[in-house]
């Protein structure tokens, strides 16, 4: 792509999380962008919004389509899209992957890739290096509050993104480094099995050059088995539980905020180049980094950390300023965000789509609120992971003291299937009965419904989370507006 000749661009699809942090990058470096989506109102449209990225609702023949130089589309339409049929055959057309890969290999790419984790740790890295003076650019699927949006523009060649495997949208990127978090089979609807979803990180992994690295998290096991064989970079591991060249312990929570301890689990003498960026005082104190805290909650994010740890010492940044970025990144939205208070409940939104997620979330918030009764009204992503994962659902759930399921959000993928929330509620309501558990698991079909059982139930020392990957923060923002 002679990117030269490019001065407008046009989005299509542009609210995706995608789309929207690679139109923000591109508004910010100069191009003049503007997109079409459906009608409805996404966590996304505040950034666009904000960036003063004019959005067209519905599609069709338009003024700024016909003046584009170059069109972008989310691959969730197709060419029964009107826009995306008149573009493919009247001007420069590129998917949202294709193009992300377009500006990712100008730079010394850095991806973060993995099932889970990807938008905390790629926006963790992105702020340490940036808060560190590296001034990288960095794109990630989320609104990062501290980035005032989903992208920050930097003035050096590193590039730090969000890499998705879904589509195997990891194909069209040339990676320097690579931040792997863990593989846990998803995406049913794409990778028919297990096998096929490894097989796009086993490629991924195989494309670190031999002067690059991958940073993996050995307290996943997948991760672990097959990133030895298939690096023929630089391997450096992370981990809580696993023999790794980093290792976090002595595990604390106090006042809401985690503090923790890192060493280095190799021996000294064994240390190679990796470790001799270290600091010098931290060989002389037996391989210890000292210590370490983050305001985000759970063990998960501990594991985040260390990805951010380790990642930032084979980019130069000195130790103490990897200590203030850890400490000081204070997380993305819809990711245990606390939105507000609700007739003294507090209300959390949370991202959480797969059982291995929900398991993290809760497991989480049990530690922060002990005491409280906590309330998951969850809003199941896809009807291809609804059933294939329909007994791991029935049971990530037995930690929180109630639940409730909506109806399937289907998203621009599928359009039916032969599943519905009201089975999964009826089977995690068994699970949960065996468990002991006596309540019943409603199910609610409409957000409307769900926003009136709470303005009915919510009080005092309640955490109410609103889980899942489709649009339930409607309901948190129906039930804050109502008490402003």
């Amino acid at each position: 792509m002679d990117w030269s000749l490019v001065k407008k661009i046009y989005f299509i699809g542009i609210k995706g999380v995608g789309m929207t942090m690679l139109a923000q990058f591109l508004h910010r470096r100069g191009y003049e962008v503007v997109g079409s989506d459906i009608a409805d109102t996404f966590m996304t449209d505040q950034v666009l919004v904000k960036e003063g990225i004019r959005i067209l609702r519905g599609f069709g023949d338009n003024e700024y389509l016909r003046a584009a130089d170059l069109v972008i589309y989310s691959t969730a339409y197709n060419q029964e899209n009107p826009e995306v049929a008149w573009a493919l055959a009247n001007r420069p057309t590129l998917t949202y992957a294709e193009a992300l890969g377009e500006v990712f290999n100008q730079h010394y790419g850095i991806a973060v890739a993995g099932s889970h984790g990807k938008t905390t740790v790629s926006a963790w890295l992105g702020f340490t290096l940036w808060q560190s003076g590296l001034s990288p650019n960095v794109l990630v699927g989320s609104n990062v509050p501290q980035f005032g949006g989903s992208a920050l523009l930097g003035k050096s060649s590193l590039m730090v993104i969000e890499a998705d495997e879904y589509q195997n949208k990891l194909y069209y990127l040339q990676p320097k480094m690579v931040l792997l978090n863990n593989i846990d089979y998803d995406h049913i609807d794409f990778y028919p099995t297990v096998q096929d979803y490894e097989q796009a990180f086993i490629d991924f992994i195989g494309k670190v050059p031999t002067d690059g690295y991958l940073i993996a998290n050995y307290d996943d096991p997948t991760v672990r088995r097959l990133a030895p064989i298939y690096c023929r970079g630089q391997l450096v591991s992370y981990a809580l539980n696993y023999a790794a060249d980093y290792v976090a312990y002595d595990l604390q929570l106090v006042n809401g905020r985690q503090y923790f301890k890192v060493k280095l689990g190799v021996d000294l003498e064994e240390l190679g180049e990796v470790h001799k960026k270290i600091d010098k005082l931290m060989v002389e104190n037996h391989g210890d980094l000292g210590d370490f805290s983050t305001a985000l909650w759970g063990r998960h994010n501990i594991s985040n950390s260390l990805a951010v740890l380790a990642a930032s010492v084979e980019l130069g940044v000195p130790l103490y300023k990897i200590r203030e970025g850890i400490a000081e990144f204070l997380g993305t939205s819809r990711r245990l965000e606390i939105l507000g208070n609700f007739q003294g409940a507090i209300l959390i939104d949370d991202y959480a789509h797969h059982p291995t997620e929900i398991k993290a979330s809760l497991e989480a918030l049990r530690e922060r609120y002990p005491g409280a009764k906590i309330r998951v009204f969850f809003h199941p992503h896809t009807f291809s992971r609804t059933a294939a994962f329909l007994n791991d659902f029935a049971l990530s759930f037995m930690m929180a003291d109630e639940v409730g399921i909506l109806r399937i959000y289907s998203s621009a993928r599928e359009h039916n299937g032969d599943i519905s929330g009201q089975d999964l509620a009826q089977k995690i309501f068994f699970q949960r009965q065996a468990a002991g558990f006596k309540n019943q698991v409603p199910y609610f079909s409409t957000m409307e419904e769900l926003t009136e059982f709470l303005r009915q139930t919510a009080g005092k020392d309640q955490v109410i989370v609103l889980m899942g990957a489709g649009d339930i923060f409607r309901v948190g923002q129906a039930l804050l507006t109502q008490t402003k």
